[in-house]
């Protein structure tokens, strides 16, 4: 028969003692767990050491509040243990609640899910404005996207694709706009190459130079094969192209353009002055802007008034485009 083992009251007491002291660190435990504590929507974790990094959580507003070793050990416990995964790196989302604990906080952490925010470039907005959107969706500086637009763009406007675009927060300037030049030159080299059978980047140019007017131009797409056409008739003639739009480039996408202005800018988009096309787009232009720079009406056109209901009145010769203005303009 086997021998039973005694165990002595002292192994007993010191066992109970064990139990008693696991059972308080316990509730201990999920005490503090259930300590509830102010949330933010989106929380950064910045690289280096688990350590450093939590000690150092902040949001695009505010600090976070402050983590400690014990927050430290029990990510790395749930993380040994398989139920939590290790916090990564960068943006992440945390639900807000008016119940948030900490336990809830942590796990959110070990969650890691990556933030991603949308930024969208319209067709006619200038990369001047563009930039200024990206620098406050991702929490970036102005100066090094323009940095990195410049360092690999070919075009100073009109080389990004308007599109709705997706990136995560966190992400570099350098990174987000050498996203934006390849998925945009991809882009244009396809539709042209669908359009015209081939691409040719100076070719390509001078389309989204006359889009990116036809794109200020134009009330609705209908009208955009006309304005094109206004536009080939006038350079034809050598004419200057006096057209507004041109001089609504960079921060002056959204300015009215005045008497003044076309008078005192002696930019190379003031078609008043300079006969031909600027050299460079004056912003972004959609597809129905390009089709109808590749693709022109063929038409007398050479002049055109904006009417009272906002579309446009053309003309074949300039004494029917002072009766129009008399007559139409608002």
């Amino acid at each position: 028969m086997a021998k039973r083992t005694h165990t002595s009251p002292i192994e007993k007491k010191g066992r109970n003692i064990l139990l008693e002291m696991a059972f308080i660190i316990a509730l201990s435990l999920l005490f503090y767990l259930s300590i509830p504590i102010k949330s933010y929507a989106i929380v950064y974790i910045p690289r280096g050491a688990l350590k450093t990094a939590l000690n150092h959580l902040s949001t695009p507003e505010t600090p976070t509040p402050k983590t400690n070793a014990l927050d430290l050990w029990i990510l790395r416990l749930m993380a040994a243990l398989h139920l939590w995964h290790t916090p990564k790196r960068g943006y992440i989302a945390i639900p807000i609640s008016r119940t948030t604990t900490k336990g809830d906080f942590l796990h959110a952490l070990s969650l890691s899910k990556a933030v991603y925010q949308n930024a969208t470039l319209i067709p006619g907005e200038t990369l001047y404005f563009f930039i200024r959107h990206l620098a406050k969706v991702f929490h970036l500086k102005v100066e090094d996207l323009e940095q990195a637009y410049n360092a690999k763009a070919l075009w100073a406007d009109g080389a990004i694709a308007p599109n709705t675009y997706k990136f995560t927060l966190g992400i570099s300037a350098q990174n987000l706009m050498d996203h934006l030049l390849k998925h945009s030159q991809k882009h244009y080299q396809k539709l042209s190459e669908q359009l015209l059978g081939s691409y040719d980047p100076k070719k390509w140019q001078q389309t989204l130079i006359i889009a990116s007017i036809i794109q200020k131009e134009a009330a609705n797409a209908a009208e955009m094969p006309l304005i094109a056409g206004v536009i080939y008739n006038r350079l034809k003639k050598h004419m200057p192209l006096q057209m507004d739009g041109a001089l609504n480039y960079g921060k002056y996408s959204h300015a009215k353009v005045t008497h003044e202005r076309i008078a005192t800018d002696n930019s190379p988009y003031n078609t008043y002055k300079h006969k031909g096309l600027p050299k460079e787009p004056v912003g972004s232009a959609g597809l129905e802007a390009i089709k109808a720079a590749l693709f022109p009406a063929k038409t007398p056109f050479l002049y055109f008034v904006k009417t009272k209901e906002g579309a446009h009145k053309f003309s074949a010769n300039y004494k029917e485009h002072v009766r129009a203005i008399h007559k139409f303009s608002p």
